[in-house]
């Protein structure tokens, strides 16, 4: 009966928990990195039955803290910033926003989220609650792990070449100083638009010791508020960033 009750427990129970998303996608050869960084490595070490009878399997990995789906720390672009390890883990987690500027993409692969767009959701959703985790959906997760069709570029090893959509800096300061959120996200490689050169909201993000969620997976299942979102890193201590899993709790 106790053995019951304690399985019972650990049970999923949708109705009482809602449905849970995985917004992440999975580390292989195909995982898109930034161009100028080294790709996911992953190989078997051992690999099958031992001389004594059991199986044994172990293997070793390799990657920039910077691909796949996977956290900037504020230090990335601040140098007094939080690394990943120093990031509270209450900060980890938040209210998911959802924006949606799929129709502003389809005109312009390099269009940056305006302040208007902000204001448009709002219309419509209420405003945003402070320390929520503000996602962009911009439609291009469709491409992954298309390398070329993602980063927007048929020469995808040139980080010059890049197009994609971002946030703004007028965007990113109005969410930071009117509406105290804790992190934002994105489904391309990078906050900042593919043409950035100097990368405005990776600095204006870090200055204010926030964190970004970058090639978050399948932002078409959320609905743009109502949901809750939790992202953990790998903790690596004085890390600028570093694998991230995501979960998402629909309402």
């Amino acid at each position: 009966m106790l053995i019951a009750l304690l399985l019972g427990g650990c049970a999923t129970n949708p109705s009482r928990t809602g449905t849970i998303l995985d917004l992440t996608y999975s580390f292989d050869e195909d995982t898109v990195y930034w161009p100028t960084n080294e790709p996911f490595h992953w190989e078997k070490a051992s690999w099958g039955p031992t001389q004594k009878g059991y199986w044994y399997a172990s293997a070793v990995y390799s990657a920039s803290e910077h691909g796949g789906t996977h956290l900037d720390a504020p230090i990335h672009f601040a140098e007094s910033g939080w690394t990943v390890d120093e990031i509270p883990v209450a900060n980890l987690t938040g209210k998911a926003i959802v924006l949606d500027i799929r129709s502003q993409v389809e005109s312009n692969p390099d269009y940056s989220l305006q302040i208007d767009d902000i204001a448009r959701w709002e219309d419509s959703y209420g405003a945003i609650p402070p320390k929520a985790v503000v996602l962009l959906y911009t439609g291009f997760g469709q491409y992954w792990p298309e390398k070329s069709r993602y980063l927007g570029s048929f020469t995808p090893e040139d980080p010059m070449t890049l197009h994609f959509p971002g946030f703004s800096a007028e965007a990113i300061s109005f969410l930071l100083h009117k509406r105290e959120i804790l992190g934002i996200g994105i489904d391309t490689a990078s906050i900042d638009p593919g043409q950035s050169r100097d990368f405005p909201v990776h600095q204006i993000l870090g200055q204010a010791n926030c964190y970004a969620l970058e090639n978050v997976a399948h932002l078409d299942r959320l609905p743009p508020r109502g949901a809750r979102i939790t992202a953990l890193p790998m903790k690596i201590r004085g890390g600028t960033g570093a694998p991230v899993r995501i979960i998402a709790i629909l309402p």
